[in-house]
This record gives structure tokens, C-alpha cells and sequence, in this order.
């Protein structure tokens, strides 16, 4: 009974970890798509610059394709290591230690290879302002429209102050992508009628911070950290089952060749009657037809003979 109840215990503990897996790498795929289209934006709008390197030094671990793939990955090892937990398969379970084992190498020399402090500094942010005269030419387009997405997302204007669109380009009032509420001819109409309708914060200190680190890549590596943890508690339980079931299917066998050796009757017994009670009930292992036939000869020598002395009788 000790062994069956820990059997069923390490399953619903894998059970419940393989779970864990698709929703943690189904959570980490879709915060890493949400954050690649922030970054983008931000990496054209801070190109050939110093932010731009430390934006990258900072969400390459996020959004690296090995990451990525990894965490594909963990979704099919996770469903293998389910259905071997269910058939209580040795050999999946084995392929699935083996997976996991890797998968943590992988994950484990990736953060290595690309952890790295960005080195920057506020001054930094003046260097944006180098190509906001590029912007509204016809062969700027994508930048114009970086431009226009970021300020809409970020609810800032200009890289200090909403003047630096004046300062920079020839406009005579910012672009409409700077109103809190949008419309065409805005940011004329704010510009000299009511300033409190512009965004007042500029877009420098949003990039700054973006650089610094979201809340979506805190999550992202609390994420990280935790599926690491995971994989190895899945490494340890994994192997502890495989131990379980390796040595619950081998110990009927050891019984029953012990009963065929001649010992006394009513010690064999006793002992492989525990043995197969145990093997019996227990949800993975599979009856031994060998030892069920042994004790059933067994049991059927007392009647034997008490039928042949009571026929002389």
C-alpha cells in the first residue's frame, strides 16, 4: 500500500507540473509577442544611437529565438511526459527526464551567454532628436509612422517637450499623434487655442524607462525563473517514479522465484501473499501471470491432500 500511494501521489504531481508547463510557455509566447512590437518601435526610433544597444542588450534574453523555440519545445516534452505519466511507460518517461534535462541546459547557458548590464545615461536621449527632421518626408514613411505610433502608445510628444517638433523641423505645430484626443487638425487647433490637450511629457524619459525594463519583462523572467524551477521538481519526480515502477515490477518476480525454491511451506506463504496484494492494487503495474499461477498451486496442495485422506479414510 506504501507504494501504491506514492505512485499515485508522484503522478498527480506530474500531472500537475506538466500543466503548469503549457500554461507558463503559452503565458511567456504571448508576453514575448506583446513586447517584440514595443521593442521594434523603440529600435527604429533610437537606430545608430546608444540606446539602441542597450535595448538590445536588454530584451535580446526576452525575445532570442532560442528562448522562443524552447519554450515550443517544453509545450511537446510537456504532453510527452503526460502520456507516459498516464501509461506509466519507462521509456517515455525516460525520453521526457532526458528532454527536460536538456531543455535546462539550454535555457541555463542561454542566460549566461546573453546577460549583460546596458550602459546608458539620461543625456543619451538628446541624441533622438537627429532624426525628427526626417520626419513627414515621403521617403521616411516608416519613420513618420513610428513616429505617430509611439506617441500615440505612450501618450508623450517630442523627445523633451512638445516645442522640440518646432525646434527640430519646420512645422509650425506638432503632429496629431501628440493629442490626448485625436482628430484631424488637432494639434493646430491645441496649439493655439489650448495647450493642455498635447501630450505634455516627451517621448525620451518613455524610452529610458521602456530600456530600464516593463513590467512585461519582469514578468517575463519571474516566468523564466519559475519554469526553470519547475523542470527541475518535474527532473526529480520523474526520476523518483521511474525508480517506483522499475522496482515495483521487479520485486513480484523476485518473489515468485523465491517461492519455487524449496524452502518451507509456510514461509513462502506468508511473504508472497504481501507481494501480490501489492502489486495487484497498484494503478501502473501490470498482473505477473507467473506468480499468480505459483500461488495458486500453492493454495492447492492443502486440498489436494486432505481430499486423498478423507477417500482412504
Amino acid at each position: 500500500m506504501a507504494r501504491e500511494d506514492a505512485v499515485r501521489c508522484l503522478r498527480c504531481l506530474l500531472y500537475a507540473l506538466n500543466l503548469l508547463f503549457w500554461l507558463m510557455s503559452l503565458c511567456v509566447l504571448g508576453v514575448a509577442a506583446w513586447i517584440r512590437d514595443s521593442l521594434n518601435t523603440v529600435l527604429t526610433l533610437t537606430a545608430h544611437t546608444r540606446l539602441e544597444e542597450a535595448a538590445v542588450l536588454t530584451y535580446s534574453p526576452a525575445v532570442h529565438p532560442v528562448f522562443i523555440a524552447v519554450c515550443c519545445l517544453l509545450f511537446i516534452v510537456a504532453m510527452v511526459g503526460y502520456c507516459g505519466t498516464l501509461r506509466c511507460d519507462l521509456l517515455l518517461l525516460s525520453w521526457y527526464f532526458c528532454s527536460l534535462l536538456l531543455i535546462f541546459c539550454v535555457e541555463l547557458a542561454s542566460a549566461v551567454w546573453t546577460y549583460d548590464q546596458p550602459s546608458m545615461e539620461r543625456s543619451d536621449m538628446i541624441s533622438l532628436k537627429s532624426r525628427m527632421p526626417n520626419f513627414g518626408l515621403q521617403r521616411y514613411q516608416w519613420l513618420t509612422h513610428t513616429w505617430n505610433s509611439f506617441q500615440t502608445e505612450f501618450k508623450c510628444c517630442g523627445v523633451i517637450y512638445f516645442t522640440d517638433w518646432l525646434e527640430m523641423t519646420e512645422m509650425e505645430f506638432p503632429p496629431d499623434s501628440c493629442c490626448s484626443n485625436q482628430y484631424p487638425g488637432c494639434a493646430r487647433h491645441a496649439h493655439l487655442h489650448d495647450l493642455s490637450d498635447l501630450h505634455q511629457e516627451g517621448c525620451g524619459p518613455k524610452i529610458y524607462s521602456f530600456i530600464r525594463g516593463t513590467k512585461q519583462l519582469q514578468v517575463l523572467r519571474f516566468l523564466g525563473v519559475s519554469i526553470g524551477v519547475a523542470q527541475i521538481l518535474a527532473m526529480a519526480l520523474t526520476l523518483t517514479l521511474l525508480w517506483a515502477l522499475y522496482y515495483g515490477r521487479k520485486a513480484p518476480e523476485l518473489d515468485a522465484t523465491a517461492a519455487l525454491s524449496p524452502q518451507d511451506d509456510s514461509a513462502p506463504l506468508t511473504v508472497t501473499h504481501g507481494a501480490s496484494a501489492e502489486a495487484s492494487h497498484s494503478g501502473c503495474n501490470r498482473t505477473n501471470k507467473v506468480w499468480n499461477n505459483t500461488n495458486g498451486n500453492a493454495n492447492s496442495k492443502p486440498s489436494e491432500l486432505q481430499f486423498e485422506m478423507e477417500r482412504l479414510s
